[in-house]
């Protein structure tokens, strides 16, 4: 008598309970993030449409017409314009220090744990507290930085430099994080790579070049995406340290909305602005998942 040997499929009973559950699971996490996310955004939205009085309330129906005044206004193209320097200095500043401690902590040594506690420091310290440490170190008679340099320079109402001076400033408090980042990608990295590639004769230059800037590529493309978001939020060392200033050197899109909203009471206009910084960069966002995506298809 032949055996049967074929398997027997039993079907997984389903019911509404245990469709359901997984969801129940994560409704407290939706409920939370729908309150204090979605639903202020879609209202950021509504009130874009709207010419509001000085108490926030809905006052006239203007449709487009905030976004019109918004992309006609030379005051909002100058803050888009300060923006992108911003983003490139805290980024360039934010990611190099990060990435050269984290290569200088990769080997043992004496005093590495102090030496990687001081690297990491920066995401420790309050943005507003280290701000006005910075507003100290900065003053044109008694500030550290034109002691060193021998200078009487006032860098935070000088047109040319008070972005930079806020912007390095921004990009150092965020190496303390990307420099977590680099560790955790340079010890994931195997050491054997390192050994066959020393093997094969190749110098630290060529390791470097070879083997940890290849591998260290999904933390790059990570972390500039990090700070690329971040950067265009920045608004307590602008507040504290120059409100903008001096002229409109400074007046980056979210102090412009900062000022529109709480200062002009334009709680509308500053809606609308919202909305197009949210636009850009999630334009950015995109461009940046679509050129790495197309990296990896060629690679």
């Amino acid at each position: 008598m032949e055996e049967n040997n074929k398997p027997v499929i039993i079907e997984a009973e389903t019911s509404t309970s245990r469709l359901v559950q997984p969801y129940m699971y994560l409704l407290p996490a939706i409920i939370i993030i729908t309150l204090f996310m979605f639903w202020p955004f879609l209202q950021t939205i509504y009130r874009s449409l709207f010419l509001t009085n000085n108490m926030g309330v809905n006052a006239e129906f203007l449709g487009f017409g905030n976004y019109q005044e918004l992309l006609t206004s030379a005051s909002f193209w100058n803050s888009v314009i300060m923006t992108l320097k911003f983003v490139v200095i805290v980024v360039v500043v934010g990611v190099s220090i990060g990435f050269i401690a984290a290569i200088l902590c990769q080997r043992s040594f004496p005093g590495l744990p102090f030496f990687s506690t001081s690297y990491a420091m920066p995401m420790a310290i309050a943005s507003a507290g280290m701000a006005m440490i910075f507003q100290v170190m900065l003053n044109p008679t008694v500030g550290i930085i034109n002691k060193i340099f021998g200078t009487t320079v006032n860098w935070l109402t000088h047109p040319d430099l008070a972005l930079l001076a806020v912007g390095f400033l921004t990009g150092w408090l965020n190496s303390g994080m990307n420099f977590l980042y680099f560790s955790s990608g340079l010890a994931s990295i195997d050491d054997s790579l390192y050994e066959s590639a020393s093997i094969d004769g190749a110098n630290g230059f060529k390791s470097f070049l070879y083997i940890t800037i290849p591998s260290l590529k999904p933390t790059f493309f990570f972390v500039l995406v990090t700070n690329i978001i971040n950067a265009f939020q920045g608004f307590g060392q602008i507040n504290i340290l120059t409100k903008g200033g001096p002229g409109q050197s400074t007046n980056v899109i979210v102090y412009d909305i900062y000022r529109n909203a709480f200062m002009n009471y334009r709680y509308g206009f500053a809606s609308a602005e919202s909305v197009v910084l949210f636009i850009i960069v999630m334009i950015l966002t995109i461009v940046m998942f679509r050129l790495r995506k197309e990296q990896q298809n060629n690679e």
